[in-house]
């Protein structure tokens, strides 16, 4: 099958949920530094709240194919959007961090759930063309993922006491897009009379999810903590570094929309070891700088290098899986929930006890082992139905 797809509503519906939540993740990882200003705790403290997006990811990844034998995709990911306003709503009323922490923890729910429906609906409706579809429309997520982090960090640099409030601006946009986008006339989900999708996986799968793990740890370090290096490093405040990983967000969204049709020609494992090619260069490039330019450049590189990481990868998993997309992509977000749990509470952890800077260390030894299990684990995604 050719890797080209009509955009019609189903895909600007879709795209148009996950920008949402990743208006929420622009804005929140960015900003650890001023949640932990805010609330007086430690970088280990506040890194705890990546640690509940993690949980939050494991736990609808063992949900992920109950919900979509129960509901179906389509009502799952408008579920997940409702669990992800409640927990947001939550977050924002909520200054404690013994408060923050769990409403983070549903907010993280509700958005693993519509990212994981995102990817299997997007599979089963577009095929081989999913390798485009899905980054794309990731690229149009990264908008939000802009948005939220320029809107917050300008919103702390001229109202630091309200920088918070500007996250509620997701919740009437996904209210608009339930009554605009919600389509009325679809047939009610039947459930599969096997039951949820199930049974053990592959060897291969499992060595494979090892490396998907290691690209998703990679990722959410920079984004977590980038501004706190930034901040170590050119001694610029906490909202101005905030502001400056909109850099990070830029390379994101610009690689999702065009790296998937630059790329296409090749196969999907060689695209995937080009992009962690290219993060490994920025990153490096990144750590080294002192200069903001430099920084903001690097910061863009890296952006540019993670942007379709997560979609190739996942692609790879539901290849591996044997024609069982949902458990797949469950598994899938069990990974993602432990690479978020884990690695910036980690970063933030050594960050605490040897400097932010020494700390990073773990980013490139993350990239490179990514880089070599894809490199030594082929792709046969396009023997198995997906």
């Amino acid at each position: 099958m050719p890797k080209s797809f009509h955009r019609d509503r189903f895909f600007w519906v879709i795209a148009t949920q996950t920008a949402i939540v990743n208006f929420y993740l622009g804005g929140f990882g960015p900003a650890q530094s001023l949640l932990r200003a805010d609330q007086g705790t430690s970088l280990t403290v506040a890194g705890l709240h990546g640690t509940a997006m993690g949980i939050a990811s494991i736990v609808a990844g063992y949900a992920n194919p109950l919900i979509a034998h129960r509901f179906g995709r389509t009502r799952a990911s408008w579920i997940g959007l409702a669990i992800f306003s409640t927990g947001l709503t939550l977050f924002v009323i909520s200054p404690p961090v013994y408060l923050t922490l769990p409403a983070t923890l549903i907010t993280g729910f509700g958005t693993s759930i519509v990212i994981n429906t995102m990817l299997t609906s997007m599979s089963h409706r577009y095929g081989k063309a999913a390798e485009v579809a899905i980054p794309q429309a990731n690229g149009i997520a990264s908008v939000g993922f802009v948005i939220g982090t320029g809107l917050i960090g300008g919103i702390a640099i001229s109202f630091p006491a309200y920088w918070r409030v500007g996250l509620l601006l997701a919740i009437p946009v996904a209210i608009a897009l339930f009554l605009i986008g919600r389509n009325k006339d679809e047939n009610e989900h039947v459930p599969n009379e096997d039951g949820p999708q199930s049974g053990k996986l592959s060897r291969t799968f499992w060595i494979s999810w090892l490396g998907f793990v290691a690209c998703i740890s990679s990722e959410f370090a920079v984004s977590f903590w980038a501004a706190a290096l930034l901040k170590d490093r050119v001694d610029s405040t906490a909202a101005i570094s905030t502001v400056a990983v909109v850099a990070l967000g830029t390379g994101m969204g610009i690689g999702r929309w065009y790296g998937g049709i630059v790329l296409q020609r090749f196969s999907l494992d060689t695209q995937l070891l080009s992009v962690i090619a290219l993060q490994f260069v920025g990153f490096v490039s990144f750590w080294l700088s002192h200069s903001m330019l430099i920084s903001l450049i690097s910061l863009f590189t890296v952006g540019l290098g993670v942007s379709i990481q997560f979609a190739l990868a996942s692609i790879r998993l539901i290849g591996f899986s044997q024609g069982r997309p949902d458990l797949a992509i469950g598994r899938t977000s069990l990974g993602a929930g432990i690479a978020i749990a884990a690695a910036p509470f980690l970063l933030g952890v050594l960050g605490d006890s040897f400097g932010i800077s020494r700390a990073y260390i773990m980013v490139p030894v993350l990239i490179v082992f990514a880089f070599a299990i894809v490199k030594f684990i082929p792709s046969d995604s396009m023997k198995e139905k997906i």
